[in-house]
């Protein structure tokens, strides 16, 4: 048996607490889980096997029996069918498009941002934890605001959002809700992105693929005993960079480098070389850690630290290496540079692009090199700049009402 298409997919929210009870799987907020359990509706990532279901959203492929939850928590069997969230948002923002970070998809743009609750994953140094680990940790509490795609879309476009992005929890494990935002998104001229860990299946690719055009994968680390401790496998998250190129997904990959955890010289290496034998092309953000959630034991990533895994990535055969989240202090590892006469074609200050060069076709104006990525349609006229604090601020993320 085959759940329902997301083109059927209520968008009413279902009453699920009702005599059939709730999922017997225990989680760390009980009264958080019943009331994101009313916000759901029946998924279209997975099948039955005998009498039970078997998710396929996340690498994890749950074998989910009657009344209990997938590993992501909010994810579970009811009467044979996978119940999966859908109608509300825990997070909400309009973010500059380098947030997320893309710096290949629409320059100096504003990409109207929304998470759920939930991950696959429980990293320990999670700057997300308030909503990716919410049934894990009591201390985890967000607001849910009922939301419907219209609502969503029309925020987008008040706002002058070029995208709508799935991001804050892991957006695999509410992927039906996602597509159905995005159908909404697509309609109305906008581009729409993931912004995930890469646990991905080659199923969710292919129920995400008609309606995204970019792909951002945290490749946290290439030691698959540190992926483990992080609830993952590195060959998950490998095979879905790989996957989603293949799928023709502009993908942009992030590594959060962790003092003590990721940072050898030999594990950033193989990062790089990995990156580099999927394609030269793919955008490498290394960007720097914090002290957060349950990791407070390394120190700050430095900049000095962010620069020398840049000139890795260089030096691997990379040709676009960003050193993110410390603005003015990587030196040029913040700008987009032409591989083929290093001329400086956009240059940046954290999330504010402050020259854009590239012309209509995405070239370089100098020996008009074409670069990959998604560019805009009419160039540098397109392209929102500025420069100074001011014109920075600007560019910070905002709240989002709903009407």
């Amino acid at each position: 048996m085959k759940a329902v298409p997301v083109s059927g997919l209520r968008s009413d929210i279902a009453n699920i607490s009702s005599a059939a009870g709730t999922p017997k799987s225990r989680t760390a907020n009980e009264s958080l889980a019943e009331e994101l359990d009313r916000h759901t509706t029946i998924g279209s990532l997975w099948k039955s096997e005998g009498d039970r279901v078997r998710c396929v959203a996340c690498g994890h492929r749950c074998l989910i029996g009657e009344g209990r939850r997938g590993i992501c928590k909010v994810r579970f069997n009811r009467a044979g069918q996978l119940r999966v969230p859908f109608g509300y948002v825990a997070a909400l923002q309009c973010d500059p498009v380098e947030k997320k970070p893309f710096f290949h998809v629409y320059p100096g743009s504003d990409a109207l941002t929304f998470g759920m609750m939930g991950c696959d994953f429980h990293c320990p140094y999670c700057q997300n934890w308030m909503t990716s680990q919410a049934l894990r940790d009591e201390a985890s509490v967000a607001p849910v605001r009922e939301a419907s795609p219209e609502q969503l879309v029309n925020a987008a476009r008040e706002l002058d959002a070029r995208l709508v992005v799935s991001s804050y929890n892991e957006p695999l494990i509410t992927a039906e809700w996602a597509v159905a935002v995005f159908q909404k998104a697509r309609e109305a001229g906008l581009l729409c992105a993931f912004v995930s860990n890469g646990n991905a299946t080659p199923e969710a690719l292919d129920f995400l693929r008609p309606w995204i055009a970019a792909y951002k994968v945290d490749l946290k680390s290439f030691d698959d005993k540190h992926y483990r401790r992080l609830g993952g496998t590195l060959t998950h998250v490998t095979e879905t960079i790989r996957t989603a190129r293949e799928r023709g997904l502009w993908v942009e990959v992030v590594t959060l480098i962790v003092p003590g955890f990721n940072d050898s010289q030999e594990e950033l290496r193989a990062i790089a070389n990995f990156l580099a034998s999927v394609s030269r092309e793919i955008p490498w953000h290394v960007t720097a850690f914090h002290k957060d959630y349950r990791m407070t034991e390394p120190a700050n990533t430095q900049a000095r630290q962010l620069i020398r895994a840049a000139e890795i990535g260089a030096e691997e055969g990379l040709r676009f290496i960003y050193a993110g989240n410390l603005p003015g202090r990587v030196g040029r590892w913040e700008g987009t540079d032409c591989p083929g006469c290093g001329e400086r074609l956009i240059d940046r200050f954290g999330y504010l692009v402050r020259e854009y060069k590239l012309t209509t076709e995405g070239a370089c104006p100098s020996c008009r090199t074409l670069l990959p990525g998604i560019w805009p349609a009419r160039g540098a006229a397109e392209v929102r700049t500025g420069v100074g604090m001011a014109a920075y601020n600007q560019r910070l993320p905002r709240g989002v009402p709903l009407n």
